[in-house]
Formats: structure tokens, sequence, C-alpha cells
């Protein structure tokens, strides 16, 4: 029977992240696993308990949103640890690439039963370090939205994200960006560049919709410069995934990104931001083992 440590932020999705363990936790006790369970301060003190259990040979269950999934995902990238989901948070972008469902008692027998997956996770490297990620690497007006749906207190979910869209996108002008992919260097200037390991991101959000976890790949999203309401029109094409369609995005693919811009220009990873461009993203290939 499979030992976990399940590592939750207690503030996930306002603090529905300890609401939905405990609904799990009776579901694995119950079927005889054993549960330990460890409340997070930081990102970083998540990482530090995921190698710590993870050197102990237990299931590590990252409980929360995107922000705790891609944090205790990444410390454990490249160590055979075995590595849950309990979705819990405003996007869940990594569990839904996954097919991961949020009901308890769809959700216990994969934890109980369920085969590892092996995933790629993207290794970020910028001035402020090394880090690994599981979504996607983002740089422009979408990590701008994303730090004002960080920041807010009044909406929730997607309509966070919404609104931190229209606050980023009214007072965004375009960048010009250096994005080499493997090697070859394209330009471009607009809105944003994305290397999407995962098709979904900004909470539900299809950004890549060929993009695959297994497949060794980045898939780069490049949106172009356009009129304001041309560029809301394409927000919202992005619930679908169609607005590759239109001539403003461009998609290459490749296993190492570089991006650069000619101004200060903020970059996110699994729903986090907190750095500015430049920034270096390289896929690592099946280096997470997940239950699914």
């Amino acid at each position: 029977m499979r030992q976990f440590t399940a590592i939750v932020n207690p503030t996930a999705g306002a603090s529905t992240g300890v609401a939905a363990l405990l609904r799990v936790a009776r579901l694995l006790r119950e079927a005889g696993a054993e549960l330990e369970t460890e409340y997070t301060r930081s990102l970083e003190h998540a990482q530090d308990l995921a190698r710590e259990a993870g050197a102990r040979k237990r299931v590590v269950l990252a409980v929360g949103g995107d922000g705790i999934t891609g944090a205790v995902g990444g410390a454990l990238s490249e160590t055979g640890t075995h590595f849950g989901l309990v979705p819990a948070g405003r996007g869940n972008d990594f569990a839904r690439a996954l097919g991961l469902p949020t009901e308890p008692d769809a959700l216990a027998p994969i934890l109980l039963e369920g085969s590892p997956r092996l995933v790629d996770t993207i290794e970020v490297d910028s001035a402020h370090g090394r880090t690994v990620a599981l979504g996607s690497v983002y740089a422009g007006v979408d990590a701008l939205a994303n730090r004002h749906a960080n920041h807010t207190r009044l909406l929730r979910g997607a309509a966070s994200y919404y609104f931190g869209g229209l606050r980023a996108v009214a007072t965004w002008r375009p960048a010009a960006y250096r994005v080499t992919v493997d090697g070859e260097e394209h330009t471009h200037r607009g809105y944003t560049v994305v290397a999407a390991n995962s098709a979904y991101y900004g909470s539900g959000r299809i950004i890549a919709p060929d993009a695959r976890l297994d497949d060794g790949l980045l898939e780069v999203v490049m949106i172009r410069h356009a009129p304001r309401r041309l560029f809301f029109a394409l927000m919202n094409e992005l619930k679908t995934g169609t607005h590759v369609n239109r001539p403003e995005v461009e998609i290459l693919r490749g296993r190492e990104i570089r991006i650069e811009a000619d101004r200060p220009v903020p970059y996110g990873t699994d729903g986090e931001v907190d750095a500015n461009l430049p920034v270096t993203a390289r896929v690592l290939p099946g280096s997470l083992a997940v239950l699914c």
C-alpha cells in the first residue's frame, strides 16, 4: 500500500485546499494507505518538504493550485519520486492537462492504484537562477495579467484571470521580442511569447492546443501586435484554441527556447510571476512520474 505525504497550500482557492484534502484523505486511509500532511509557509518551503518526503520513498501529493503544483513537481523532477495531485486552486491547469478529476471519489482510486506516467518538465534559466516548471513559460501581457489576477481579492477562478487580462491589455504597449528556438532566431513584435509544455494556462485557456506533456518538445506560441479590439476577440478564442488560426499567431516547436525583449517584460511559470526577461526554457523529457 502506498505511503503519502500531502503538501498543502492552506490559502489555495480561498482555503479550499484543506477541505479538498480532508475528503480525499478519508478515502485513502479507509483503503489502508498511510498519509501524513505538511502545511507550507512558502513555495520554497513546499519544495524542501517535497524533496525530504521523496528521499523517504513516499508518494508526494501537491494540494492546491498550479503554483504549489509547479513548485512541488519541479522539485521532484528527475528524482523518480511518484507525484500526485489534489487539485484545489483557481486554475488547476496542469491537472486539467492530465485529465485528472477533482471529485474525491474519482481521484482517490487514481492516487491509490494509478500507474505513474512519465511526463516532461521545463528547466527555466534566467538571471534569477534555475527553476523547473511544469506547464509553460509565458512572457508578455499574459504574465502581466497573471500578476494582476494574483493580487485581486474580489474575484476567483477564471473571472480573476479575465479581469487581469482586461487590465493588462488596457495598458500594454507592444514589445520587440527575439525568440531563439533550437539555435534559430525569430523576431516578433507584439503581445506575448509562450513556451508551452501543456495545452492549458490561465485557468483553462487553451493556449497551445497541440502541446503534449510527453513528446519531448515545447510549443512556442507567439502573438503579434494587433488592435486591442482584435486582441480581446483573440482572448475569447483561447477558450477553444481557435486563436491559432489567426494570422497574428505563429507557432513553432523546439527543445530549447530563449526569449528576450527590447525592454523589461515580465515572465511567469505555472501561475507565478516574479521576474523579467531574458529567460531560457529547456524541455526535460520524461523527468516526472505522475499518478494519473
